[in-house]
């Protein structure tokens, strides 16, 4: 398999194996047409040199990468889901495939969803909808274009197998995807073991995540809990507060959605908001609001008590505290920097720029303004008030309501480049409110149209551009550990 230079397979989670995970088999499919591939994300990793055979060898039929895992492993979880413990969970329609470093030389994960029944499957069929494939893929790329810690939805095949669904109309189509992530191991990881007892495991998956995931830093906290709590909750913070100013409600942020680097994965029943509101739902089956966009924040944190819990029984419980008590701090500091990046603006100091944040979510909530359109229109602060007074939207902004938000504004000025491209002088920028999500799926379905969703995903891809200058990569993202020289 012709891999490039800048692969560097590394599968460091094999001599895990025996007690966190198991051996599986991959499905095998009827059908292998290829849906999505993502040629960039290839290129960074060392595989984008496959041609479409290898591709499918790879991605579809799972044969093994150069150098890489001799088979797939499903990785053992617990976790905690709408406030009740469940034993009873694992990869159930998903393994991890391989592992390999980056150009930083940070660990990655090549993950599954669709694959095949496991173990831990509890009488599933193992699969995935082409419609939730295609989810994945649109929500991955609207969090990475808009800077929020992402997975990466590198491939998704459609397999031919008629789906039973009670969600979707039946049946329907199927699809496996691979993602590309930097850590598989989420906060159920460590549920499990610490529900089990077993603290021997506990510590050796401490160690391996203290080793592989937590940035080096120079600190006197020698304890690798402690190190790997402290990071788990600095990331998941920053990563709350990015779907904050995204407007993105996960909908199920159960203990097993949550993993180490504060990543954001597994995306099901997501939803973008239209307007604010605290109390907006994305799952149709989250009837108390569970898990609502103004939630969020608190069930991250009732996640990392979770974490803390579990690595009590090998560690120190109130050190464990003190940091879990850092994470609102932490997120509200990590709030204010996520609105200033999506605005554009440099920062004018602590006071000013949380209250700007208050009064932005304040004016949302008055006006109902669509929240894509209300991020595009103060794009680069006082600069583009003016076009904003000239827009379609200029009896919101002509109003009493945006008086004291522009007095806010003021002070502000862009970042260099913040709106030199020419997205900036659209009428409105993409968006994917669910009835956008809707019609790209629609297209799909009705008449085997892929345009609408490659349109889309070229959109996303400009708007990242507009809003960074620049596509991520993961020499630009600073979360997770360089391997020890």
């Amino acid at each position: 398999m012709p891999v490039s230079a800048s692969y560097r397979p590394d599968p460091a989670f094999a001599a895990l194996a025996p007690e966190h995970a198991d051996v599986v088999a991959p499905a095998r499919f009827p059908r292998h047409q290829l849906r999505f591939r993502n040629q960039r994300w290839a290129e960074e990793i060392g595989l984008g040199e496959l041609d479409a055979g290898e591709w499918e060898a790879a991605f579809a039929r799972f044969e093994p990468l150069p150098g890489n895992l001799a088979a797939p492993l499903a990785l053992r979880y617990h976790g905690v889901q709408f406030g009740s413990y469940n034993a009873g969970l694992g990869d159930g329609r998903g393994f991890l495939y391989a592992q390999l470093r980056d150009r930083a030389g940070r660990l990655l994960d090549l993950g599954t969803k669709g694959s095949g029944q496991t173990p831990y499957s509890r009488g599933f069929d193992g699969r995935l909808t082409l419609q939730g494939g295609v989810r994945e893929i649109l929500a991955a790329e609207l969090l990475e274009a808009l800077g929020v810690p992402t997975c990466k939805i590198l491939s998704l095949y459609e397999t031919g197998e008629p789906l039973r669904r009670t969600d979707e109309p039946s049946p329907t189509r199927s699809s496996v995807l691979v993602r590309l992530g930097h850590s598989h191991v989420r906060i159920g990881s460590f549920q499990r073991l610490a529900h089990l007892g077993d603290t021997a495991g506990l510590r050796a998956l401490v160690d391996f995540c203290a080793a592989h995931y937590v940035p080096r830093v120079d600190d006197a906290v020698a304890d690798p809990a402690l190190r790997l709590m402290a990071s788990v909750t600095a990331a998941s913070a920053e990563l709350c507060a990015g779907w904050t100013a995204a407007g993105f409600v996960h909908g199920v942020l159960n203990s097993d959605n949550l993993n180490v680097t504060g990543e954001s994965f597994d995306y099901g029943p997501w939803r973008s908001l239209p307007h604010f509101d605290p109390d907006f739902v994305a799952a149709y089956f989250d009837e108390t609001g569970h898990y609502a966009f103004g939630r969020q924040p608190a069930a991250v944190l009732r996640n990392l008590r979770h974490l803390a819990e579990a690595l009590a029984p090998i560690s120190d419980g109130g050190e464990l505290v003190a940091i879990l008590r850092e994470f609102p701090g932490a997120y509200a500091a990590a709030r204010v920097a996520a609105v200033l990046d999506r605005l554009g603006v440099g920062a004018e100091g602590p006071e000013l720029d949380g209250e700007l944040v208050d009064e932005i979510l304040t004016f949302a909530g008055r006006t109902r303004i669509a929240w894509d359109q209300l991020w595009f229109d103060l794009r680069g602060g006082p600069a583009r008030i003016d076009r904003a007074l000239a827009g379609p939207n200029r009896a919101v902004y002509d109003s009493e309501a945006f008086a004291f938000l522009r007095a806010l504004l003021e002070p502000y000025r862009p970042r260099p480049g913040a709106i030199d491209h020419p997205l900036w002088r659209r009428a409105a920028p993409p968006s994917l409110v669910i009835e956008n999500v809707r019609a790209i799926w629609d297209a799909i379905a009705e008449r085997d149209d892929w345009g609408p969703l490659e349109a889309a995903v070229a959109d996303l891809r400009e708007l990242g551009l507009a809003l960074h200058g620049r596509h991520p990569i993961p020499a630009d993202d600073a979360r997770g550990a360089a391997p020890a020289a």
